[in-house]
């Protein structure tokens, strides 16, 4: 097996590998389908009402994810997926019944939107650990990535069916289809074998657990740079779900398939970079930096499109590069945190990565309603590339590494501490003497 789906040889991970695609292609029908249905139906193309939306569902990450992490930490981490995995399956089908019966108002839209991040606020944490269960540790980069490449297969997947869906049987029949595909992980988690799990270790129950969490990250200055980079970039940048549908539906016309085929396109490139991600074996932050300077660069690109089909395209390199910096962001967590507080820190990251989309969905649709959709698309790129400037300038004066870019040939950012700059010599020397003792020869 290849080393990039080196991961699949753990039967307990091709069980959740393949029911995860099945329930992230409904979740992702879901997403369209709500935004679809506030944005045309229940707000008259309000960008505001959808941004509330979406603030509303990861609102709860903001407020719940530091005590999530610690129940992620403590508890058994399968049978707690089992029930977030069902709980998430029951809202999905109420809300269907709802819009179904005729009966939908943009408020209940708000009430299940919220709900649906309570649980979510809970499941982000255990979800992203339950992944070190199921491989051996020297597999955790590669099951980080193969993850992101079942999420984004999902998202090239479901957008274009929920388009396909929403215009055949309307978005109630996509809520209902979304509840159904909760069971796969549910079921596979079920017939998952215990003895071939490889336990983490549990912290016990007391006060003081999240401090200590926190306590962590705050003596981890890699952290804190991914922490503050990724707040930024998620704040403005990652509001796809609300910049698509305006951009699709406001600058070029586009009706709910366009829209669905925006999001697939998206997933093309995020594939790609998620499966060029479960390729490396140890990421670093210096790719978190380089990933979010070409992420912002191609949001301002976007934001001047001048046809819907320049924009589908460039969405294959937004997506790329916002996935490489994703994926290396929580592998470098995750492969450089302690087990015993892993929960806890991932929960803080998920609080900064998804909780940010509370404060910049509504400012994001805001600007979009006053300014223009262009300008809520350029605004996300110009933060996402500055706050990268900044946090490489940063690692430089504090870190003592150069860093370095070269626009031409191939543009890439370079980041390089001091132990790569002797590696990087001593591979140097190597080479000189290897070229002079063949030239000796």
């Amino acid at each position: 097996m290849s080393r990039t789906f080196a991961s699949l040889r753990f039967p307990n991970y091709r069980l959740w590998f393949g029911a995860a695609l099945v329930a992230n292609i409904g979740t992702w029908m879901q997403r369209v389908a709500q935004d679809w249905l506030v944005l045309t139906t229940l707000s008259n193309g309000s960008g505001a009402a959808v941004g509330i939306t979406t603030a509303l569902q990861f609102l709860p990450v903001l407020l719940f994810s530091a005590w999530a992490g610690s129940l992620a930490d403590r508890v058994p981490r399968r049978r707690l997926l089992m029930i977030t995995q069902g709980a998430q399956g029951v809202l999905a089908l109420g809300l269907g019944i709802i819009v179904l019966a005729g009966n939908a108002q943009l408020w209940q839209v708000y009430l299940f939107a919220f709900a649906l991040g309570c649980v979510t606020a809970i499941d982000a944490p255990v979800r992203q650990t339950f992944v070190a269960e199921m491989v051996p540790a020297g597999n955790l980069p590669n099951a980080v990535g193969l993850n992101s490449a079942s999420f984004n297969a999902a998202r090239m997947i479901g957008p274009a069916l929920a388009g396909v869906l929403i215009a055949a049987v309307g978005t109630g029949w996509v809520f209902v289809i979304n509840a159904v595909s909760f069971g796969a992980t549910i079921a596979a988690l079920a017939a998952m074998s215990a003895a071939a799990l490889y336990p983490m270790p549990s912290s016990a129950r007391g006060r003081g657990s999240v401090r200590e969490g926190v306590a962590y990250v705050r003596g981890r200055t890699d952290i804190l740079v991914i922490m503050v980079v990724m707040g930024v970039v998620s704040t403005f940048g990652l509001n796809f779900q609300l910049t698509s549908a305006l951009m699709a539906s406001e600058v070029f016309g586009k009706d709910a398939g366009g829209y669905g085929a925006l999001g697939s396109v998206l997933a093309i490139g995020s594939l790609g970079g998620a499966l060029l991600a479960a390729r490396r074996e140890r990421p670093r932050v210096r790719l978190v930096l380089g990933a979010a300077a070409a992420f912002g660069v191609l949001m301002l690109v976007q934001a001047v499109a001048p046809s819907y089909l320049v924009y589908a395209l460039l969405s294959v390199l937004v997506g790329f590069s916002s996935l490489t910096m994703l994926t290396a962001a929580n592998s470098t967590i995750q492969v450089s945190t302690d087990p015993a507080v892993r929960g806890r820190v991932m929960a803080l990251y998920m609080m900064v990565l998804q909780g940010a989309t509370p404060i910049g969905s509504p400012v994001i649709g805001w600007v979009a309603d006053v300014a223009g959709p262009r300008w809520a698309v350029g605004i996300g790129g110009l933060a996402s590339l500055l706050v990268a400037v900044v946090a490489s300038l940063w690692a430089k004066k504090h870190w003592h590494v150069d860093v370095r870019y070269r626009l031409r040939v191939r543009p890439h950012l370079v980041v390089a501490s001091p132990a790569d700059r002797r590696a990087e010599v001593a591979a140097r020397l190597d080479a000189d003497e290897a070229t002079q003792s063949s030239s000796a020869a």
